[in-house]
């Protein structure tokens, strides 16, 4: 029996997305939960588990763009794995193969050492396609790389760290290696076969550093086609996807926003004086996130529209708060959700929004991981922004900026002193929230932070 393997649905902003590349290959079992291919949206690559253990039958291409419910694969049941009687073999090969790798290993350098020691490692067919072709292009030994994927196995960003890791040590011997040069110049010296390796391999770094240099002219006689040296490059799918939300935003939301400054000299003196015996009971950081986070919990509570969302004629109004965390990743901003906020404690919301922001920049977070937030916040303040107007994520109504903390001089009971100071802003939709709701918003925040034992007693 096959079963059908359709893109899920991945958030209410999600309608489509590209197949990036492909984990199995055509034909190749499959176990149930085990990721078949990655998922570009305008928010992140995820990974598409299996629905069903069988033979994948790959219906789309890599670059294709599909609709969410669209079929993309499928998957045979009646089909058993091959790779279980490849086990036996596996078995009786190590032994013989373990002898070739010996003297293969004595004789050559590098290269020839990972292309005989792979035989005798784990078993390529076990490996996606494009783990398969890393591993085969670059001579690896797939046993040498530790696995982070489900049950151990080997993904294409274990191999890319590895290989990263690999360059670095390259790196760093090249200097030893420059020098050792210098003293076996005369050939009839004695030490001249211990170096001989490394002669081989530092001839081939100069020759990978001589053409970066020609690289750097070569870029300049292109972007001279205009004599103000302007230059010209395709956006990415993701950056075009992420434009157009932005727009779809701004043309589908009344949005407003709404400033006001906060004092964190309280919030600052409670950190000072508990990090430690918090970090040491609950094995996290009393972050400044955990802290704006309850706040924010707080007082969505006793403004729900702010929490709510538009669907059509209908107003949305959710007793849940899932709070949407900016992260920044190489790949972009990315927003995981922290799932049902106002049941966390302080310190389950610092563990998770530590998990989130981790599983993020890795690259590993869930589908829904990323769907279904009723509000949101973002940390200008992390790259020195000191006020914004941040942009909702359709179909929230609302979304906090945070920015920069600096000590400037205040008025406090007639008298001028210095605090840390942090303007905050709200930007929302006006058709759901006018500007009272917004200002009541942002002044119940004020109080929150700036009297932190209101956030533990609710007042």
């Amino acid at each position: 029996m096959a079963i059908d393997v359709d893109v899920p649905e991945m958030g209410e902003s999600v309608s489509e997305v590209t197949v990036l590349e492909w984990l199995k290959g055509e034909g190749e079992f499959v176990e149930k939960d085990e990721p078949i291919c990655v998922l570009e949206t305008d928010k992140a690559n995820v990974d598409l588990p299996s629905p069903a253990s069988g033979t994948l039958q790959q219906l789309k291409q890599v670059d294709d763009t599909l609709n969410v419910g669209e079929l993309l694969a499928r998957i045979d049941e009646s089909e058993k794995p091959a790779a279980a009687p490849a086990s036996p073999d596996v078995a009786e090969t190590p032994a013989p193969a373990v002898a070739e790798a010996a003297p293969a290993a004595q004789t050559p350098a590098q290269e020839p050492a990972p292309a005989a020691a792979a035989p005798a490692g784990v078993d390529l067919s076990d490996l996606s396609p494009a783990v398969r072709r890393l591993v085969e292009e670059n001579g690896l030994d797939p046993s040498q790389i530790a696995g982070t994927g489900r049950g151990g196995r080997l993904i294409k960003q274990d191999v890319l760290a590895f290989l990263k890791q690999r360059e670095r040590d390259e790196q760093d011997s090249q200097p030893a290696a420059a020098t050792a040069p210098s003293s076996p110049a005369p050939t009839p010296v004695a030490p001249t076969p211990p170096p001989a390796p490394p002669v081989q391999t530092p001839a081939a770094p100069p020759a990978q550093t001589a053409p970066v240099p020609p690289p750097a002219p070569a870029v300049p006689a292109p972007v001279a086609t205009g004599s103000n040296g302007t230059r010209r490059e395709p956006m990415s799918r993701l950056r075009k996807r992420v434009a157009s939300r932005l727009v779809e935003a701004q043309q589908t939301a009344a949005m407003l926003t709404t400033f006001n400054e906060v004092d964190l000299s309280q919030v600052m003196a409670v950190r000072k004086r508990h990090k430690e015996a918090f970090q040491e009971k609950h094995g996290v950081s009393l972050g400044l996130m955990s802290f704006f986070s309850r706040a924010v919990v707080i007082a969505l509570q006793e403004l729900p529209a702010v929490n709510g969302s538009i669907d059509g004629d209908e107003i949305v109004y959710h007793d849940h708060v899932n709070l949407g965390i900016a992260v920044s990743t190489e790949r972009g901003l990315l927003v995981p959700i922290l799932r049902n906020a106002q049941s966390l404690s302080m310190a389950q919301i610092g563990g998770e929004i530590k998990r989130l922001a981790l599983a993020a920049r890795d690259n590993k977070l869930a589908l829904d991981e990323l769907s279904g937030g009723t509000f949101s916040i973002t940390n200008g303040g992390v790259f020195g922004s000191m006020m914004s107007t941040p942009i909702l994520t359709p179909p929230q109504s609302g979304i906090l900026g945070m920015h920069a903390i600096k000590d400037r001089p205040i008025a406090v009971n007639g008298q001028v002193v210095v605090r840390p100071m942090m303007y905050t802003a709200l930007t929302y939709d006006h058709r759901l929230v006018d500007g009272q709701q917004s200002v009541t918003f942002l002044v119940r925040l004020k109080e929150l932070l700036e009297d932190p034992a209101r956030l533990m007693l609710e007042i």
